[in-house]
């Protein structure tokens, strides 16, 4: 009988720890945002507990007339798809400018790739607001951007190029452009380059190589990196606070609003909620994609 209570005494102490902690720092408080997101709100703050109420769900897509009447109000879902078009677009040029990126880390020697890693995970040894305000030096009307152009008599005024999504999105791309190299790195650094090799020999280009060869294997990174930069990117709060400058909200900074100035906590948690099930839905999409490659790949 001891015999066989060991592995599962083992096994409970082994999973335990993990899943106490997911239990008191994820699963209880998602509990507690969804009970906070059905109760009555105070405007003075807070919640009024015990009543129970739909409104703030109903609040993202419908608004409440004085007459009592509800009508569509696509203000809310308008910034909803602002950041899901945000962090597509932030996605796509990290991909496009990371995929070149890790290629040829991948194809340097020993040393140098462990030099360049180094290099492109740099920027994470300063802090995200002050790489933030770093891009406000660089692209406020009298930055230098704007200066250098003026002075080569490319523009005769300074371009607006701060407090746009064009800044946004540039912010995001550059917090966020590891987590699209070092995937896709880890995945060409697997590749058998013989294999590179063998389609030269057979009289392959170059574009034919990397689209029948190289692309394919890269596949498994670059869909884990899009992952990684969607995600933290839908979410994001700093970098649409400080370069959107309150012009370009993201689901984030609603959120922070709706918990701060607005003191609307139910709709802050409907928001929280309905972010998360973005990310779930993003998540279940990785999932799949990986699933249906490692069966290809059989």
């Amino acid at each position: 009988m001891r015999a066989n209570t060991r592995p599962l005494v083992f096994r409970i102490l082994l999973i335990g720890p993990a899943a106490l902690a997911i239990c008191i720092f994820m699963v209880i408080p998602l509990m507690l945002m969804a009970w906070i997101s059905i109760q009555g709100r105070d405007y003075s703050g807070g919640v009024i507990w015990g009543q129970f109420t739909f409104d703030a769900y109903t609040r993202l897509f419908f608004e409440r007339e004085l007459d009592g009447t509800i009508a569509l109000n696509l203000s809310y879902f308008k910034i909803i798809l602002r950041s899901i078009w945000l962090s597509a677009l932030t996605m796509t040029i990290s991909l496009v400018v990371g995929f070149p990126v890790a290629l040829f880390m991948a194809t340097r020697s020993q040393r140098w790739r462990a030099v360049l890693i180094f290099m492109v995970t740099l920027p994470f040894w300063t802090n995200l607001l002050v790489r933030n305000y770093a891009w406000i030096l660089l692209l406020r009307d009298h930055g230098t951007i704007n200066n250098t152009l003026l002075w080569l008599g490319v523009i005769s005024e300074p371009l607006p190029l701060l407090h746009t999504q064009l800044a946004v999105a540039i912010g995001l791309t550059y917090s966020f452009m590891p987590f699209m190299v070092l995937p896709i790195y880890s995945s060409l650094e697997k590749i058998d380059f013989r294999l590179v090799e063998a389609s030269f020999d057979l009289y392959a280009s170059r574009w034919h190589t990397l689209k029948r060869v190289i692309f394919p294997l890269a596949v498994p990174g670059m869909v884990a990196g899009c992952i990684l930069v969607f995600v933290p990117s839908l979410g994001s709060y700093v970098t649409p606070e400080l370069l959107g400058g309150g012009k370009t909200l993201m689901i984030g900074n609603l959120i922070g609003l709706q918990f701060g100035a607005a003191r609307n906590w139910p709709f802050g948690a409907a928001l929280g909620l309905f972010l998360l099930l973005l990310v779930m839905i993003a998540l279940t999409s990785y999932a799949r994609s990986y699933r249906t490659n490692a069966q290809v790949g059989k």
